[in-house]
């Protein structure tokens, strides 16, 4: 369940900053952030907040091969549902939510490994250790 809550948090993080739709935070500097420069600013700040917890995270966790990887992977599988037949890619802005969905899903991947790699070999990560 708590990979779930991460990938969930991960999408709307992404959703919130670019998405097909009208209603993303790109969308609405560029129509009304010339008028509301302080609250595009703030937005923006706490959407970079949300980016540097989850891009750290991930390369402390996996590293940017690790992210290569599962990203690779979910390539590979959006590959297979195309060959089935099962995913049909000529709609540009469902192509721009798999990639939300591959993209959060790697960043989902990343905050959860520390706990997964814990689980599986019952050693835990130190990273900042006090003496």
């Amino acid at each position: 369940m708590g990979f779930l809550i991460r990938w969930i948090c991960a999408f709307a993080l992404l959703a919130a900053t670019f998405n097909p739709t009208e209603y993303n935070y790109v969308q609405w500097v560029r129509s009304y952030g010339g008028m509301n420069m302080s609250i595009a600013v703030l937005t923006g700040l706490f959407l970079l907040i949300g980016y540097i917890i989850y891009l750290r995270a991930t390369l402390r966790s996996i590293g940017g091969l690790g992210m290569v990887l599962v990203l690779a992977v979910v390539g590979a599988g959006l590959w297979v549902l195309y060959d089935l037949g099962v995913l049909r890619l000529k709609d540009p802005s469902m192509n721009v939510w798999l990639g939300l969905g591959a993209l959060s899903f790697v960043l989902a991947i990343g905050l959860s490994w520390s706990i997964v790699r814990r689980a599986m070999s019952g050693q835990a990560d130190v990273d900042d250790v006090d003496v």
